[in-house]
């Protein structure tokens, strides 16, 4: 073939100026920096659309397709672009992994501290793989789990609850620290040019942010032990492109001028050489080149295949696998399906059992959301539901323009409305605490919640009563009610109520449109 010719000439240069290592090296900056851009853009530039394919990375990945068509029945047009990456591992191996992934490049920088790591049992890397199979099984069952550990969704959501918000804060105190320094507004021309880009609008809180950085934390430290730690045992998106680089037509081959030295094996990255350097497993390299250059007979080259290692995953394990996916479904669905008022899903959510089919946990909603207000479940949602987007209007509420979580969402999790569409769903209804409320029982004047509250007519109407103050006079107030037919849930009310500690107008999923019986 004279690609795999091609490729093979360029793997022979052994000049300094020009490797397929650099190549790769330069590959896998371009794309962490063509991730970090998008991941920046995924925010409102003060318009209700979005001006650059922010979610590309999460269409391009195979594991989300398959579990979304497996446990959803249906696929979104845009992860078709998955089949794109299916394309290239059966041509070239996993170069996905190796060329394009972005956890993977983190993985390279951290792995390259040199430190003593830690020998591991060699049969480890079959993890992924059975671990995949529990993945893909229990999508079967409409379970869907990818999102936990496929390796876009773990960064996006890592950097969108944890990393993000934390650069914000150290970026801000560092410019208030400058202010001190060189006096009042001495970087606000550097603010101004970073907010909007670098430095996000609002920059928001998460809850669960600690806890989601340090297991991100752990994930990057594990490349101490050894290198590429996670992808080796644990990524299934890995797992599941080592299944298709089994066939794929192009691949490191060795030649007869081999040795079997072991200077190649010492710098693979996923421990994908065997036989002291005459073997390859397929489903493990990741076409890194990084065995080319130690190799003192030039044997390294890149072309057509003939051979291929097996996987040698062991039937007990296979079978184990699958039938820890099918149980799983049903395991995590013990408890009765009791609805939970505090559980206020984006408008345009699915009805809750087929949203759980279908949310990858990706964060990508959480990022763009203008308020902050969506923030991850821990067990609010049973444990099917971890890390899905909930609406906590107390920390923001569900801006009434705004349609931007449809539009992020890679799963159809959340459908894409129009302007028109989102203002007449309905996530939540309102309720007054009379008992807390200042005019209703505090004789104090106070209609924060009609002022605010956006709907045309509002959902909150005023009647004015007479009461008496502390002092036993009378005096006549607006006291608040709520229209039930005209609250869609939205939250603001919550949001900007007086009695800081319990509000005393408090939302929750009552009335939502999406599920015929949460109704009043």
């Amino acid at each position: 073939m004279r690609a795999a010719r091609f490729f093979d000439s360029i793997l022979k240069l052994k000049t300094s100026n020009l490797k397929l290592s650099f190549l790769r090296k330069a590959s896998q900056a371009f794309f962490l920096l063509l991730f970090l851009f998008l991941f920046i853009q995924t925010q409102s530039k003060g318009f209700d659309t979005l001006g650059y394919p922010v979610r590309v990375f999460l269409d391009f990945d195979p594991l989300i397709l398959a579990t979304t068509f497996l446990a959803g029945h249906a696929v979104p047009k845009a992860m078709l672009l998955a089949l794109a990456t299916i394309v290239l591992t059966v041509l070239l191996g996993r170069v996905f992994c190796g060329w394009i992934c972005p956890l993977g490049t983190l993985h390279n920088l951290v792995g390259a501290v040199p430190v003593r790591r830690k020998a591991v049992s060699a049969g480890l890397y079959r993890l992924k793989y059975y671990l995949l199979i529990v993945i893909l099984a229990g999508s079967l069952f409409g379970l869907e789990v990818s999102g936990i550990f496929d390796p876009i969704s773990i960064v996006i959501r890592s950097l969108t609850l944890s990393l993000y918000p934390l650069f914000n804060r150290v970026l801000m105190a560092v410019l208030a620290g400058a202010d001190a320094v060189g006096g009042a507004g001495f970087t606000a021309g550097v603010y101004e040019n970073l907010r909007g880009g670098v430095l996000a609008f609002n920059p928001p809180y998460y809850l669960q942010s600690a806890f989601i950085g340090l297991i991100f934390l752990a994930i990057l430290l594990a490349n101490l032990i050894q290198k590429r730690f996670w992808c080796r045992y644990f990524c299934p998106l890995g797992a599941l492109l080592g299944i298709l680089s089994r066939f794929s037509i192009l691949g490191i081959k060795v030649s007869e001028g081999c040795t079997a030295c072991g200077a190649c094996a010492a710098h693979c990255q996923a421990d994908a050489i065997t036989d002291g350097g005459q073997g390859r497993k397929s489903s493990e390299c990741l076409i890194c080149f990084d065995c080319d250059d130690p190799c003192p007979s030039s044997a390294v080259g890149y072309g057509r295949l003939s051979r291929r290692a097996p996987l040698n995953l062991s039937r007990r394990g296979v079978v184990t696998s699958l039938a820890s996916g099918v149980l799983l479904a049903p395991f995590l669905r013990l408890s009765p399906p009791v609805s939970n008022p505090l559980l206020i899903r984006p408008p345009g959510a699915l009805p809750e059992p087929e949203f759980l089919k279908h949310c990858v946990k990706c964060g990508e909603c959480m990022k763009v959301c203008l308020t902050g207000g969506l923030q991850p479940t821990l067990l609010e949602a049973g444990l099917e539901g971890v890390w899905t987007p909930r609406l906590v209007p107390r920390i923001g509420y569900c801006e009434y323009n705004c349609t931007l979580c449809g539009q992020v969402c890679p799963t159809g999790a959340i459908k894409r409305l129009t302007r028109a569409e989102k203002v007449e769903v309905v996530i939540g209804l309102a309720t007054i605490d009379k008992s807390r409320c200042l005019p209703h029982s505090h004789a104090r004047a106070c209609i924060a919640c009609q002022e605010v509250c956006p709907t045309s007519p509002k959902a909150v109407w005023l009647e004015e009563a007479a009461v008496k103050n502390h002092d036993g006079a009378t005096v006549r107030l607006n006291q608040p009610h709520i229209d039930l037919q005209r609250c869609i849930g939205c939250g603001i009310c919550e949001k900007v109520c007086p009695v800081s500690d319990r509000p005393a107008i408090y939302v929750t999923s009552l009335g939502e449109s999406r599920s015929p019986d949460n109704q009043l």
